[in-house]
């Protein structure tokens, strides 16, 4: 069925240089109108004029394709041509990496890592590639953190006093297990029923996401954001492998040129962007809780004294160890 539906998806590619051009889907996880969004439209709008109109892509905009883990697959089978989303953790454990809380500390460290050439981002493409998908570039989206629907109890207290609240976690062991350690209860629970988990109470806030997530999809029921730089979040750009390999050289030449100009752009603005959606927060009407650098520094010994041993069981010791090891500072 997969081979079908591939070769199926290489037949559209024939298209390309003859008279029909080519359309291609490509896939995000936010509303129209977010940063993600816009660049997605840019990035469209390159493709077809370096391509000479030769390959057209049109950008679906809030999952509208699925949900970024069934996009995952469908992508990996050539069935949605592209995506720029999350890791799913599903497909493969190791992709709990991408995840790791407290990996890099800072934007200067997490360009080095994350970009095009680097070591950590190799083993990213690897993985990918397992999944006969292609990456042709990384989004930065932000350093996460924390919204809640109550006070915290004691917010400079972290990570070793119970903040007395339950969290929403996604189904990543990483985030369940950051989330008790740092004094939260966490509860998994579906992205797509956490708004209303919150507003109803039964969880006070979620974890996962950082200022522009929470923006996008939480901002009526968060009323205190906690900046703890839990994790440094980034978005990959994929096309389906065999997709990608039935272009010809200048056509790959051509979308990889594209596709580096996007990362590139990203780079220069995400921090900033960052800042921004925490100012959209309070102006929201959410309380930016200021946490000091020396809580966050003491936040990030006890995750990684606590919570990367098990998240190493899970993708293999010696090859998470020889990841972790990689990373620049």
């Amino acid at each position: 069925m997969k081979k079908l539906i591939v070769a199926t998806a290489a037949l559209t590619c024939l298209a390309i240089g003859a008279a029909d051009a080519a359309t291609w889907k490509i896939s995000h996880v936010r509303p129209q109108g977010t940063a993600i969004d816009k660049d997605l439209n840019w990035f469209a709008e390159e493709v077809n004029k370096a391509t000479d109109g030769k390959i057209k892509v049109k950008v679906y905009a809030a999952s509208a394709l699925g949900d970024y883990t069934v996009v995952h697959e469908r992508v990996s089978v050539g069935a949605v041509e592209m995506a720029c989303q999350p890791a799913a953790t599903g497909v493969d454990k190791r992709f709990q990496l991408v995840y790791f809380p407290y990996m890099v500390e800072g934007w200067e460290q997490a360009k080095k890592n994350f970009s095009t050439g680097a070591a950590l981002r190799g083993t990213i493409d690897e993985l990918y590639a397992k999944q006969d998908i292609k990456v042709l570039a990384a989004w930065p989206v932000y350093f996460g953190g924390v919204a809640l629907n109550k006070e915290p109890r004691s917010p400079d207290g972290f990570p070793n006093e119970s903040q007395g609240l339950k969290l929403r976690v996604p189904p990543i062991k990483t985030f369940q297990l950051m989330a008790n350690e740092i004094g939260f209860q966490g509860t998994p629970i579906a992205f797509s029923e956490a708004f209303t988990a919150v507003q109803t109470g039964v969880v006070d806030g979620v974890i996962g996401s950082g200022a522009e997530g929470y923006y996008a999809s939480f901002r009526d029921v968060t009323k205190y954001y906690l900046p703890l730089n839990t994790h440094f979040e980034v978005w990959y750009l994929i096309i389906n492998n065999e997709i990608y390999e039935d272009l010809d050289d200048a056509q790959k030449k051509q979308l990889d040129e594209v596709a580096l100009r996007f990362e590139q752009r990203r780079w220069e603005n995400a921090e900033a962007d960052q800042a921004a959606n925490e100012q959209r927060l309070a102006d929201h009407g959410a309380k930016i809780v200021g946490i000091s650098d020396e809580r966050i520094a003491a936040t990030a010994e006890k995750i990684r004294a606590k919570v990367w041993p098990e998240i190493l069981k899970d993708v293999g010791e010696d090859w998470g160890k020889g990841v972790l090891g990689s990373i620049v500072e």
